[in-house]
């Protein structure tokens, strides 16, 4: 029987915004069939976006839905799974949403540990609003706000969370939507903070000023920077530099969660006693 995406899209809502051939409907439609293979209610759903391109999922997914300000989905997302822990919340951002403006969120939404899952979409700009350099923007790479190539280092945020203290973390990229899927599946089933990252692409305003104008040759270039963990363990360092591992970096299921804690925080006040870690 054909997959019933009405059950879990607004319809009303479609066609989307999205520009042709974007990478954000292939990652909405893994994440909504991960869902179902899960078995979530979507009564029982949330899906937090930011401002940017991926801040349209919170229109298109049929569930409860906040669509907040540049960079604090993390801030709200964390307020609605205190109030609400039995609920589970999605979060999704940008490069330029979660690792820029928002990073101080990240931090310490991943310090905390608080059972979110995360989705950040790494486009290597800020789509949206017309091709100013993010933080995961190559060096070398043409931006409006560096036109003679960017100067900037890039950042590999899975390795900043996981110095944060997140207790999921994977990489993959929409050029393959069932292993998306299948890692989605892993991260919204762990209890505990998941951050996923998704390389997509942007071929209209990363890829048409950087000898990328098809989305294939964006999705080329994507595939050319990335490769799954265990081949990537066995390059040497000097063959690692400019690749990304891809599949589940980290899974700890040993780690306390954040709304676990907070119970004893509450437990603590009712008894006026401290806490009991």
């Amino acid at each position: 029987m054909a997959f019933n995406y009405d059950e879990y899209l607004r319809t009303d809502k479609m066609p989307t915004l999205w520009c042709w051939g974007c990478g954000d409907g292939v990652i909405l439609k893994s994440v909504i069939r991960a869902i179902e293979k899960i078995g979530w209610n979507m009564d029982d759903v949330c899906v937090v976006s930011g401002i940017g391109c991926s801040g349209r999922f919170s229109s298109y997914i049929n569930c409860n839905t906040v669509h907040t300000t540049h960079g604090r989905t993390l801030a709200y997302a964390t307020g609605i799974k205190l109030a609400n822990p039995t609920k589970k919340v999605i979060v999704v951002g940008g490069d330029g949403d979660g690792l820029a403006i928002g990073g101080n969120h990240t931090i310490h939404a991943s310090r905390r540990n608080i059972d979110l899952n995360y989705i950040i979409i790494n486009n290597f700009i800020y789509g949206l609003t017309n091709s100013q350099t993010s933080p995961t923007t190559p060096q070398g790479m043409w931006t409006v706000t560096m036109s003679r190539g960017n100067i900037d280092p890039t950042f590999d945020a899975c390795k900043l969370v996981e110095a944060a203290g997140a207790s999921f973390i994977a990489r993959e990229t929409m050029l393959d939507p069932k292993k998306l899927e299948r890692v989605l599946v892993k991260g919204f089933e762990h209890k505990g903070f998941s951050f996923i990252e998704v390389f997509s692409n942007c071929h209209v305003n990363l890829g048409r000023k950087n000898k990328m104008a098809t989305a294939m040759a964006n999705l080329e270039w994507i595939d050319s920077i990335s490769m799954a963990k265990a081949k990537f363990e066995k390059l040497e360092p000097e063959e690692q530099k400019g690749i990304f591992p891809t599949g589940i970096l980290k899974h700890d299921t040993e780690a306390a969660e954040y709304c676990d804690s907070y119970e004893k925080v509450k437990e603590a006040h009712k008894n006026k006693t401290m806490v009991q870690l």
